[in-house]
């Protein structure tokens, strides 16, 4: 009778074990990665494109007769060549407004000459105040109160400034041979002296560089002001490209970037020289109307370094915009939004359990932390929607 009462309670006992085993919550199976400490970038990404830095647009400077062109785009040209040849044809009088429309236009060639002086005269001080900084980052460095590293970042600075004022040098010298040309052309018509038709006028390069495009090269009649030929240097180059507002609020001038998809495996170095100040509208490729900010960026690499990239390239650019050395991070697929904070669940003891935490910044692979929670601890990524605190977790690896 024991006996039987004994097999009775082992039997109950374990089907009360087999009741509980069936009914108890199935552990949830999870992705897990870690907490570490390192390098944390956060960077604004879009597309842009290659362009000769200093573009010069040759017009006609007179109404008349084209000769055929016989430059070829990717000729080499020196400044004073001449590029084409043109026959006037002869001037009526002018009457009062088209009298002040040349006026007006002629004005506006002087006032193209003030901005380029200004301009130069900014650049000089900025390579000044920029050679100063260097040589006192020089004498630091050697004393060993700054790191060598900043020296290296001046030195960048001071060849950027020269490429700047060499820029606004060759811009002032365009803005003067237009102002002149316009001079020269108003003369037949405000002194009225006797057109010939073996009269010719020489159309001549503004810089030394090569034809980037021809816009006629047969003979034809055409107005003053019309484009014949673009003139410009293709080794030096920069990067425009255009982002969001809310993108643009946090580039500075003088930040670093990267550029790849240009045709190469590496990636080229570059620096921001300009976040222009005024947006403007452009409809994405969904039809959605946004608010951008052009941004122009100077090559790092000297034009002798460069691979084999020209005028017109696409390529994709990453601008850093924060950079912290020594960061608490964490993949950025384990947090996700609990209420007005964010949260995660650590892993302890194969249970998942749920913690606050105070996200400093994020970029599409991590985020950055705040103190709190310790390297190599384990928190589970990708959390489904159905974990909970305390749940039970087994583990499968990534996919």
């Amino acid at each position: 009778m024991m006996k039987k009462k004994w097999v009775i309670g082992v039997g109950l006992v374990i089907a009360v074990a087999v009741l509980v085993w069936a009914f108890m919550p199935k552990a949830t199976e999870v992705e897990v990665g870690r907490i570490t400490v390192g390098r944390f970038e956060r960077s604004v990404q879009d597309e842009g494109k290659l362009r000769v830095r200093a573009r010069y647009v040759v017009s006609a400077p007179v109404t008349g007769t084209l000769q055929r062109i016989s430059l070829k785009e990717g000729d080499m040209v020196t400044r004073g060549q001449v590029l084409a040849v043109l026959t006037p044809t002869t001037p009526a009088l002018l009457d009062e407004r088209a009298r002040q429309a040349q006026s007006e236009h002629l004005g506006a060639l002087q006032a193209n000459v003030s901005r380029t002086e200004a301009n130069i005269a900014r650049a000089q001080a900025a390579l000044a105040q920029a050679q100063s900084e260097l040589q006192r980052s020089e004498r630091l460095a050697q004393q060993g109160f700054v790191s060598p590293n900043q020296a290296d970042t001046l030195r960048m600075h001071v060849q950027l400034r020269r490429q700047e004022l060499e820029s606004a040098r060759q811009e002032d010298h365009a803005a003067r041979h237009a102002l002149q040309e316009q001079r020269i052309a108003l003369q037949p018509v405000t002194t009225q002296l006797p057109t010939t038709s073996s009269r010719m006028w020489r159309v001549l390069a503004p810089v030394d560089g090569r034809v980037l495009k021809i816009h006629l090269s047969s003979e034809a009649t055409v107005q003053a002001g019309a484009p014949l030929i673009d003139v410009g240097d293709p080794t030096q180059l920069e990067v425009r490209t255009d982002i969001l507002t809310e993108d643009a609020a946090q580039v500075q001038s003088g930040a670093m970037a990267e550029l790849s998809h240009w045709g190469g495996a590496q990636t080229l170095p570059a620096r921001v020289r300009l976040v222009e100040p005024a947006a403007f509208t452009k409809v994405s490729a969904l039809g959605v109307e946004e608010q951008r900010v052009n941004v122009v960026l100077d090559l790092v690499s000297p034009p002798t370094e460069l691979p084999a990239v020209g005028d017109g390239f696409k390529v994709d650019v990453r601008i850093v915009v924060q950079v912290q050395a020594e960061a608490l991070i964490v993949p950025v697929s384990a947090i996700f939004p609990l209420g007005a904070e964010w949260a995660l669940f650590v892993v302890e003891q194969g249970r998942a359990r749920q913690q606050r935490v105070k996200v400093l910044a994020r970029n599409g692979r991590d985020a950055w932390l705040d103190t709190g929670l310790k390297p190599g601890t384990e928190v589970v990524v990708y959390p489904p929607s159905r974990l909970k605190d305390g749940d039970r977790l087994s583990f499968v690896s990534p996919g």
